[in-house]
């Protein structure tokens, strides 16, 4: 039996990554004075916001491509990938908290690792249909 330890690892790490967005963010109201509901107001703190919510619309491609690769490829491969999408979000966290215009690098890494995970999976998904027949 299978047990996908290394992506289980990397799972929890890109939602500890998350929750350390979301702890920034709460920092970020306290410290610009954002009170919620509000999500707009004061620049820096805008970015942390963003950051955050761009990372929760792309968990959501990540998480079950980066499963769905180790199941149907490799778990060492899909884990390596997955660290990947790990510093690219962390670039992408740390460029955008700064500047806008400094998200891009992170931004793209991510996206790559997160295409080659689907795609990656998506390909040989097909491919195992059309083997077995289905």
């Amino acid at each position: 039996m299978e047990t996908y330890t290394l992506v289980a690892i990397v799972t929890i790490l890109a939602l500890l990554l998350y929750f350390v967005m979301s702890l920034r963010v709460g920092q970020g109201r306290t410290k610009y004075g954002v009170v919620a509901p509000a999500i707009t107001g004061h620049p820096e703190f805008e970015r942390l916001f963003r950051v955050h919510a761009n990372t929760l619309e792309w968990m959501v491609i990540f998480l079950p491509s980066l499963w769905l690769f180790a199941l149907y490829w490799n778990d060492r491969l899909a884990a390596a990938i997955g660290v990947v999408w790990i510093v690219g979000r962390w670039l992408y966290m740390t460029g955008y908290s700064k500047a806008a215009s400094a998200r891009s690098t992170g931004f793209g890494i991510q996206a790559l690792a997160a295409g080659v995970l689907m795609f990656g999976a998506l390909g040989k998904i097909i491919w195992v249909a059309v083997k077995v027949g289905v």
